[in-house]
């Protein structure tokens, strides 16, 4: 968890958002990492955007969200009021989540965000050495 707290700083710090300990910041909002034996949760405010406008794509070690919402007519020529969200989180270990079985759900304009843990026996880099 440390690790991915560290790269997620990394990530952060590289776009110019500050975050602090099991959290980021986007101009969206705050997100927040838990996590426990059996999974890595991620909660991630994004307001003004619904499920339509929101995409979830895992590469490899990479998790990446993004978010953009309508013009309204009220906005004119304005961008900029337009919401959008764009992160990339590297995953420390590419077997230690279950990448093809991410869970992400959209409700009151906030992403939940499951990953599952590969157990320990069943990954393919840990490697158990019998003592003899």
């Amino acid at each position: 968890m440390a690790r991915l707290l560290s790269l997620m700083e990394d990530v952060a710090s590289q776009t110019g958002h500050s975050s602090t300990a099991g959290a980021g910041a986007s101009r969206l909002g705050r997100w927040v990492a838990k996590e426990d034996d059996d999974a890595l949760y991620l909660k991630v405010p994004m307001p003004g955007l619904t499920k339509e406008h929101v995409k979830v794509r895992a590469d490899k070690n990479i998790l990446m969200i993004k978010g953009e919402g309508e013009k309204q007519p009220w906005d004119g020529d304005d961008d900029s009021a337009v919401p959008r969200y764009n992160r990339r989180i590297e995953m420390p270990a590419a077997d230690a989540y279950k990448m093809d079985k991410i869970k992400a759900e959209m409700k009151n304009g906030v992403l939940w965000v499951t990953l599952l843990k590969v157990k320990e026996e069943e990954r393919k880099d840990v490697f158990h050495v019998k003592v003899e």
